[in-house]
Formats: C-alpha cells, structure tokens, sequence
C-alpha cells in the first residue's frame, strides 16, 4: 500500500490517492449513482435555490462525483477533491485537485459559497477541520455563505463507522462549536435533515417523492439522519 501523502502544514492524511479511488469505485453501484443525480438535481431545484442565485461564484468542496456541482445554477463553478476521478465527473466547472486545507489557487475573497455534504467526517483530526474552515473564511466574501451536509452523529451510533474512511464524529453542536471557532457566525442549524444514505433510504429516489419530502419538514426528525449548517463569513481581520 502506497504512504498516505503529506503536504507541508496540512494533517498527514489517511489514505493514498489509490486507496480513495479504489473506495470509491466500490462504494455506490449504477443504480445507486443513478439515484444520487435525481436527488441533487432535486434539491438544488427545490431547495439550495433560497441559498444560491444565478450570479453566485459557488465551491463544492470535496466534490466527489460530482453531482451537487453539476445540478446547481450559478454563474462560476469550482469543484475541489484529492481524488483526481472527479475530473471524470465535472461538467461545467473549474476542477482542483487538491487539499480543503490548501485552496491557495483562489483569491481572498473570490467565492460566494462554499458547498460540502458529507466531506467533513472523510478529514483526519479537527485541527484539519479548523484549518479547512480557514481557508473556507478566506475564500468567501464578506457575508458569503457556507452550507454543509454531514452526518449527525447524535442520531448514528455505530452506523457512523459503516464506512472505512469516516474520521471525525461530529454532531450538530460540535459543528456549530467549530464553525464559532473559526470566525463564522451561524444562521440555521438543521439537526435532522436528510435520510444517511442513498442506499438505506426508506422510499425510492424519484423528484416527486423528494418534493414531497422536502415540504413535509414535519418527517425529517423521523428519517433524517443527516444535519444541516449555513453560517456566515462575517469579515476578516488583518487585511
């Protein structure tokens, strides 16, 4: 097995490049990518709307396959992950390959909204999450946003550790302690937002299903298992 790469001030990271392609080759069938394109296309239709308008600069951070990136209306786009595939992936945005905690190719500044689902449990320590939050802050313009999808550990025991490369437990309160901590003020907090996965979903992903979900705010504690963050840039200090 190759040494897992390290990049001066960033954590020592978990797995090789080969080891994140070979994961994720495996992890989600036909079917399944399938049914993952429905339901971003979904959400970024029905429900990102409110937080991304057509001239925004938007970042998916640890974009994978890409499906968010893909499905969203804005005027840039820039999809980041280690995981050179995603190049295989990307339609129409400006791909960089390279680490969350070093985005050193954009500008202070440069981007409206930072995207990321269920990328933050995939980092090795906090101190990398501080770090990547960082240079989330720096990216993003005064006030620019950052929404982040993640699993809620509070409602995951065990389940949380189904996948070899899940690192950092985090629950809401824990996310919304760090996101403080990295300057960022928080304007919704979601405990219970979205089922776990695509492949334990209690109902099939098609759009009508998921509008449905998506309005009925009354069924998420029940199936959701995934929590929602959107916090604030706030300005940053020292120029």
């Amino acid at each position: 097995m190759d040494r897992p790469e390290h990049h001066p001030g960033t954590e020592p990271r978990a797995f090789s490049v080969n080891d994140l392609t070979g994961l994720y080759e495996r992890r989600f069938d036909a079917d399944e990518m399938v049914r993952k394109t429905i339901l971003w296309e979904t959400l970024c239709e029905d429900f990102f709307i409110r937080y991304v308008t057509p001239d925004d600069t938007v970042l998916d951070l640890g974009a994978g396959s890409c499906e968010f990136i893909n499905a969203i209306r804005c005027r840039r786009k820039i999809a980041v992950d280690l995981n050179p595939d995603i190049t295989r992936y990307a339609m129409d945005a400006q791909v960089l390959i390279t680490s969350s905690e070093n985005l050193s190719e954009l500008g202070q500044g440069s981007v409206d909204v930072v995207f990321t689902s269920n990328f933050f449990e995939h980092l090795p320590t906090k101190r990398s999450l501080l770090r990547t939050l960082a240079e989330c802050r720096r990216v993003l313009r005064p006030t620019g946003r950052l929404l982040v999808i993640m699993p809620n550990l509070r409602y995951l025991p065990g389940r949380y550790w189904d996948y070899f490369d899940h690192h950092l437990p985090l629950t809401h309160l824990s996310l919304v302690e760090a996101l403080n901590l990295a300057g960022f003020d928080v304007d919704e907090v979601v405990p219970r937002f979205l089922p776990y996965t695509v492949k334990d979903a209690p109902i099939a992903a098609r759009r009508w299903v998921i509008r449905a979900y998506l309005r009925a705010r009354l069924v998420w504690p029940v199936f959701g298992r995934q929590m929602f963050v959107v916090a604030r840039s706030g300005a940053l200090s020292g120029g």
